[in-house]
């Protein structure tokens, strides 16, 4: 046991920081293109595009918000349920640590890697609902 009491709810947590810091870095890499008045402003004007780094990165950003539900709800069922199997540990550590290679991946454009790391992270999370399931 750890500090979070599992490795899965320490990968929530480290998720939970990627995901935060991504929005940060996204948001400052932004900037710059759309200028600091327009990201201050009420934004009633569309912005400027972007530059293919930022647009990366925040494409990056989306991609996440769109698994990390599934996996965070896969950890909390874990936990819920007292499941903590090497399944479980080894899904939640595949998520995040794919999750995280994936964000500089994808802004330097490496195409197949990025999605080998994508595939990895759904294959973490296929790993935790499998674990958390009865009988398996």
């Amino acid at each position: 046991m750890n500090a979070f009491g599992s490795i899965e709810l320490e990968m929530l947590w480290a998720s939970a920081a990627l995901g935060l810091l991504q929005i940060v870095i996204a948001v400052a890499a932004g900037v710059p293109s759309v200028g600091l008045p327009w990201a201050m402003g009420p934004r009633d004007e569309p912005p400027t595009p972007v530059s293919k780094f930022a647009a990366r990165l925040d494409r990056a950003l989306k991609n996440f918000i769109e698994t990390f539900a599934f996996f965070a709800v896969a950890i909390l069922v874990a936990n819920a349920l007292g499941r903590h199997t090497s399944m479980t540990a080894i899904g939640a550590v595949l998520y995040f640590w794919c999750r995280a290679a994936y964000v500089p991946a994808y802004a330097l454009g490496i195409p197949v890697v990025r999605t080998m790391l994508w595939f990895g992270a759904v294959v973490g999370i296929v790993f935790e609902l499998i674990g958390v399931y009865p009988g398996i």
